[in-house]
C-alpha cells in the first residue's frame, strides 16, 4: 500500500505535494485529538452559559412583560369598578384609566424587553471573548447620529411618555393646546388626538405642545351676567336671582353638577340705560356651559314672573292716564303771518305810480 501511494504521487512535479507517511499522519491525528481534548471542557463550558444566559432573558422577559400585564388588567379592572358606581363618573373616566394604563404598559415593556434582552446580547459575546468596548463605542456614535437626525420623534416620545406619566390630561378632557384646542378623544406616546367645536380632528404632536391648558380637572367656574334696567330695585332683584339659584340647586340632575350655591356677585356695570350683575357658581368639571345655560333661563323665567324689565326686551308701556298736551298737534307760527316782518315786506308786490309820466329828461 506504501509503494501504490509512493507510485500514485509524481516527485518530478514541483506542484505536487510531499508524500505523507503513516506516522505523520498518525501525528497529526493525535494533535487534532489532544487539541480537541484540550477545548472541549470549554466548548461544552461556553456553550451551555450561552444557552443559559438565554434561558434566563428568555424566562426573565416573560415573567416582567406578564407582572406589567397583570398589572395594568388589575388597574383597568378597578377603573371599571369604580366607574360604575354612583361617583363614577365624578371620580375616574375609563376609558382614558384604560388608555394611560396602556400606554405606560407598553412603555414599561419595551423598556423592559429591551434591557433584559441587552444585558443578553453583552452577556454572550462577552461569553466569546469579544472585546466589548469597540462594540459599546459604535453604538454610542450610532445613537448620537440618530438621536440629531430623528430628534422631533424623539422629542414627540419623550414628551408623551412624561405627559402620561404626570397625567397632565385625558381621554375625554376638554384642554386647550395652543395650536388647538377641543376634547381629547386619544392619547399616544407620539401624537395627541383633539376633537374641535366644529366636529373636526386635530392630531398635534406632543413635542409641539409647549403648553397645555385642562379644563375638565379640579372644578370650573358657571358665570352668567344679567343685564336690567336701571330704574329696578337691586333688593328685589337680587332676591329673584337667589331663589332661581336656589331651585336649580335643588332639581335633579342639576344637584350633581354643582359643587356650590349660586352667589350673586354684585353690580359689574353701571351705566344710564343699564346695569349689570354677576352671579357665578362652583360646578363639576366640564359642566359649567350646561349650568351657565340652564341658569339663564330660570332667572329670565323668574324675571318675567317678577316683572323686571332686562335691558334689550320688549318697550315699557306707560300707563299713566294724563291728559293729553292741547298745543301737541299744533304747528309753529309762520314768519308771514305778521305784515310787518320782513319776509311779509320783502314778498310783497311794488305799486305802481298813479301820476303822468316825467318827460322832461
Amino acid at each position: 500500500m506504501l509503494w501504490s501511494a509512493a507510485k500514485a504521487v509524481d516527485p518530478t512535479d514541483p506542484a505536487s505535494p510531499p508524500p505523507v507517511s503513516f506516522d505523520e499522519a498518525a501525528r497529526h491525528a493525535n494533535e487534532a485529538a489532544g487539541w480537541v481534548e484540550q477545548n472541549w471542557a470549554t466548548w461544552l463550558s461556553t456553550g451551555l452559559r450561552i444557552l443559559l444566559i438565554l434561558a434566563v432573558a428568555v424566562v426573565l422577559r416573560h415573567l416582567v412583560r406578564r407582572a406589567l400585564t397583570k398589572l395594568i388588567e388589575r388597574m383597568n379592572r378597578s377603573a371599571q369598578a369604580v366607574q360604575g358606581s354612583a361617583l363614577g363618573g365624578l371620580l375616574v373616566n375609563a376609558e382614558r384609566r384604560r388608555q394611560r394604563s396602556e400606554a405606560i404598559g407598553s412603555v414599561l415593556r419595551s423598556v423592559a424587553s429591551f434591557l433584559i434582552l441587552g444585558t443578553a446580547g453583552l452577556m454572550v459575546l462577552g461569553a466569546f471573548n469579544v472585546n466589548l468596548a469597540p462594540l459599546l463605542a459604535s453604538a454610542g456614535v450610532a445613537g448620537v447620529a440618530i438621536g440629531f437626525g430623528a430628534r422631533n420623534l424623539v422629542t414627540d416620545f419623550l414628551s408623551g411618555v412624561f405627559m402620561i406619566l404626570e397625567d397632565q390630561y385625558g381621554v375625554g378632557d376638554s384642554v386647550d393646546a395652543g395650536v388647538a384646542s377641543g376634547e381629547v378623544i386619544e392619547v399616544g406616546l407620539r401624537v395627541t388626538k383633539l376633537r374641535g367645536d366644529n366636529g373636526e380632528i386635530w392630531y398635534v404632536r406632543n413635542g409641539e405642545i409647549k403648553r397645555i391648558g385642562n379644563l375638565s380637572q379640579g372644578w370650573s367656574t358657571a358665570t352668567v351676567d344679567v343685564t336690567v334696567h336701571p330704574g329696578e330695585d337691586l333688593d328685589t332683584v337680587r332676591e329673584v336671582i337667589a331663589e332661581a339659584g336656589e331651585n336649580l340647586s335643588r332639581t335633579e340632575p342639576w344637584n350633581e353638577a354643582l359643587w356650590g350655591p349660586v352667589e350673586v356677585l354684585g353690580l359689574t356695570e353701571v351705566l344710564l340705560d343699564s346695569m349689570t350683575i354677576r352671579t357665578s357658581a362652583k360646578t363639576m368639571p366640564g359642566k359649567s356651559l350646561s349650568v351657565e345655560r340652564e341658569l339663564r333661563w330660570r332667572i329670565k323665567r323668574a324675571f318675567d314672573k317678577a316683572g323686571i324689565r332686562i335691558v334689550g326686551g320688549l318697550p315699557v308701556t306707560v300707563t299713566d292716564d294724563a291728559p293729553a298736551d292741547p298745543t301737541a298737534a299744533m304747528s309753529a307760527p309762520s314768519a308771514f303771518a305778521n305784515t310787518s316782518s320782513p319776509q311779509s315786506v320783502a314778498a310783497t308786490p311794488l305799486t305802481p305810480p298813479t301820476g303822468p309820466p316825467n318827460l322832461s329828461k
